[in-house]
């Protein structure tokens, strides 16, 4: 299937709101290509190394979590113009998607996470910049913690770091990917004990164990792939598009 690239960032933009959550990243198309569009990219990050693998896979346009332009004026130099020359150079359009992803009700990264681990009766919790901060729900059935965390490294192919400061028997999960250590606080207000994330750091130890709740950090990376490859699956649906995943894990 072939379809024109401005109608599929117009679907794009729609269907994900971009206009509608305020982010710091720039949300859309951020360097345009082809004008026509059989193939897309889907990648965590927006760097050198997924910029050659969208080229060398002869995708148009590569899809990231994580784009170029944050709202700050950049100079063309460097890094920054080697990876915007190598797209232009291969006519490879770059479209970039952070917290739209992140929050989407269908197809993000919360949401998705949410189904990975089996949780039921999800709803959202919290707030961040006028947005659910994330997903959460219950468990078929009350697993240990070290069982929970087990799941999850099998299924994201990653090694968790677990902080054990609520109770070992768990019935209950708040889940948001990525860095999201600052919503500690709201996780325990919204009534949770056990929160699945993506990293913190060490500022944010003493959050968890005060507030008495467990929580998985099962990186960053690994946890914001899940959103694109859903998205990927609804694009091959939808207009039956074909799609690829770069991973290019960073192990963080």
């Amino acid at each position: 299937m072939t379809m024109r690239a401005n109608e599929l960032v117009a679907y794009l933009n729609e269907y994900l709101a971009i206009a509608a959550i305020e982010d710091r990243s720039n949300n859309g198309l951020q360097i345009e290509g082809t004008a026509t569009v059989t193939k897309v990219a889907f990648a965590v990050d927006a760097c050198q190394s997924a910029f050659e693998a969208a080229r060398d896979a002869q995708a148009q346009l590569l899809i990231t979590h994580h784009g170029l332009f944050w709202s700050e004026v950049r100079l063309l130099t460097g890094p920054h113009f080697k990876r915007i020359k190598t797209l232009l150079d291969a006519n490879v359009g770059l479209y970039a998607v952070h917290l739209p992803l992140d929050h989407h009700a269908e197809v993000g990264n919360n949401i998705e996470l949410c189904r990975l681990i089996g949780l039921t009766n999800i709803q959202p919790w919290g707030q961040y910049k006028g947005q659910p901060a994330g997903y959460g729900g219950s468990l078929p059935q009350p697993i240990t913690l070290n069982q929970l965390a087990a799941k999850i490294d099998a299924l994201l192919n990653t090694q968790s770091r677990v902080l054990s400061f609520g109770p070992q028997v768990l019935d209950r999960v708040a889940v948001c990917s990525g860095g999201a250590s600052f919503l500690i606080p709201q996780v325990q207000s919204s009534g949770y004990h056990t929160y699945f994330s993506g990293e913190t750091s060490h500022s944010y130890y003493h959050d968890a164990k005060d507030y008495g709740l467990n929580v998985i950090y099962s990186g960053h990376y690994a946890t914001e792939t899940v959103g694109l490859k859903a998205l990927a699956r609804h694009l091959e649906s939808k207009f039956g598009l074909q799609t690829i995943f770069l991973d290019l894990p960073t192990g963080l």
